[in-house]
């Protein structure tokens, strides 16, 4: 099958899905809906075809372009162009997750699996209301039981809908912590058995998650 039959039909399967597609996904609505048994698109005939649509949108003169998140193909407007379409959606660019959501998401997305009371120990507060939270936005899930611990209680990791969200398709693509950490040099005052204080530096390591730096990366926004 030649590439300039495949693309047409990959670029209407990719601009009318719901969800993002993946490539096997792809080849096996191609294969279907023509219906070639002789002549069946391929996996590598596929990859070539969206490598040239991704090339093909790449230019200046589109305002999206074909970008695989959230384990799939989709077509997405591009970052230069969030506010001018956030004039159309309206509430829904301008939704925020809370300081604690926040907090416990970033939590959850770098230490998951990891369950409820790893979450509080970190953040030394109660986080019931935050997960409860992040789970009916469908940014994180139940994704079992730590079967080890005392009462086998459920643990958590993040969504597909939370990869498509922030534009990856695993964990793994998520800043790495020394991108978004401060460090700070805490000075701490020893006090020896009679003996003159003594001024040790000691350099101290807190994860901080900025609202502005994940907007500015998504063009998205979210509230409680």
């Amino acid at each position: 099958m030649e590439l300039s039959q495949i693309i047409p039909h990959i670029e209407a399967l990719v601009f009318a899905s719901d969800k993002p597609l993946t490539t096997l996904e792809l080849v096996e609505l191609l294969n279907n809906a023509l219906a070639f048994i002789e002549d069946r698109a391929s996996l590598e005939q596929v990859e070539a075809a969206i490598d040239g649509i991704r090339e093909k949108y790449s230019g200046e003169f589109y305002a999206f372009e074909l970008l695989q998140s959230g384990g799939g193909w989709q077509f997405l407007t591009k970052k230069e162009y969030h506010k001018t379409v956030a004039q159309l959606n309206g509430d829904k660019f301008l939704k925020r997750l809370s300081t604690a959501s926040l907090e416990t998401l970033a939590i959850i997305a770098y230490k998951q699996p990891i369950t409820k009371s790893e979450i509080e120990s970190i953040r030394g507060v109660n986080c019931d209301y935050a997960v409860q939270k992040l789970l009916e936005k469908d940014l994180v899930i139940i994704s079992g039981r730590n079967e080890e611990a005392v009462g086998k209680p459920l643990i958590y990791s993040t969504s597909k809908s939370f990869m498509d969200y922030f534009g990856i398709n695993s964990p793994d693509d998520l800043p790495k912590i020394s991108e978004v950490m401060m460090e700070e040099l805490v000075k701490a005052t020893v006090i020896t058995n009679g003996e003159t204080p003594e001024i040790i530096e000691e350099e101290v390591v807190s994860v901080t998650v900025s609202e502005d730096a994940i907007e500015e990366t998504t063009g998205k926004q979210f509230e409680t």
